[in-house]
């Protein structure tokens, strides 16, 4: 990977961006993107929507969510201890021992997750689910007074954010889901910048998705592109105790998962797969039945249709602290677009025959 590509990457991995609050991501995507755009515009909802060739035919969309799974600052009892709320569906079992910062108008605090531990659980507690009311942040404070001082009711709080290389090109952070879709399809955006395009390729870091996908469909909407192509993380199936048979054959390493189903336009798909073959670039399927949870679902659906496709990054360990990813899956990726994107022309067809 490119040394400034790798440091973008990095730079957003490590950059606090919960639903809602994404906006210091969004900075530096707009300072980033700004050597390669025509434009670059932040909508009313805080959606980056870079562009290049704007007067090229058709309209494409890239779309990648900037939003992370987080916590919300609630309640602080007399002793100083600070009660959440989660943004986004997070499971309540991975928190217990997490490292975590809350994003205070004074600046980033530390603080642990602390519950009763096993020792002092009755019999019949043990093994139960946990609840969220049953955790809460410790910042080492005595009072509610002394954690006032510095933080407030609606603060939002994420893990520790650090990205951290494994073996065999891994790499582990919180928030793979989704700011590296974010970088692929504002590298893809980067490696169209120098081929001659006959579309106008718009890459929109979209915000609010883990919510409820509201960045996609305002952004959509303002930008009406006649083709769209969400890139967000989809389950690895490569390690212990996942069921193939229920999840599908995804590996980490085997290029994009790019998704079959009634989200996805028959053209487009099959122009993604060609491309791939053509320029020999690694890719895997994914059965999608149904609408699926991701920003394809509401770009699908805005104004008139839009012919949508999604592009997957295989990702492990999905909304904990300790999501995996493969990094050369996303220079893959951006490939693909970037390839795909540029065959796209007034004459190409997505109506479904």
């Amino acid at each position: 990977m490119r040394k400034e590509s790798y440091n973008f990457l990095k730079k957003i991995q490590e950059t606090p961006s919960p639903s809602g609050f994404e906006q210091p991501v969004q900075r530096i995507v707009r300072r980033r993107m700004k050597p390669f755009a025509d434009t670059i515009e932040t909508d009313v909802h805080g959606n980056v929507i870079v562009c290049i060739n704007p007067k090229g035919s058709p309209r494409v969309m890239l779309a990648g969510h900037a939003d992370q799974i987080g916590l919300m600052v609630n309640y602080v009892d007399e002793n100083g201890f600070i009660f959440f709320l989660p943004i986004g569906g997070i499971d309540p079992g991975v928190l217990p021992g997490s490292r975590v910062v809350v994003h205070s108008k004074n600046g980033p605090i530390e603080g642990v997750i602390g519950k009763r531990p096993i020792h002092v659980l009755r019999p019949e507690e043990r093994g139960q689910k946990v609840e969220f009311r049953e955790l809460w942040i410790d910042i080492g404070a005595k009072s509610r007074k002394e954690v006032e001082r510095v933080i407030s009711i609606g603060d939002p709080v994420t893990f520790r954010l650090e990205m951290v290389h494994l073996a065999n090109d891994l790499a582990t952070s919180p928030a793979f889901d989704n700011k590296c879709g974010v970088f692929v399809v504002m590298e893809a955006l980067r490696l169209c910048s120098i081929k001659k395009m006959k579309c106008a390729l718009f890459a929109v870091s979209t915000v609010q998705e883990e919510i409820g996908l509201r960045g996609a469909q305002t952004s959509c909407y303002g930008v009406d592109p006649e083709v769209g192509i969400a890139v967000d993380v989809t389950h690895a199936t490569d390690y212990p105790d996942i069921d193939k048979r229920t999840n599908g054959d995804i590996k980490m390493g085997g290029g994009p998962a790019i998704s079959i189903g009634p989200n996805v336009n028959p053209a487009l798909a099959e122009l993604l797969f060609k491309t791939a073959k053509t320029k020999r670039i690694a890719y895997q399927r994914e059965a999608a039945p149904r609408g699926t949870p991701t920003d394809a679902n509401a770009m699908q659906l805005t104004r008139g249709g839009v012919a949508t496709s999604l592009v997957s990054i295989p990702n492990r360990y999905m909304h904990t602290p300790v999501e995996v990813v493969n990094l050369k899956d996303l220079e893959t990726t951006a490939k693909l677009l970037s390839e795909t994107v540029a065959a796209i022309g007034p004459r190409t067809k997505f109506i479904p025959e």
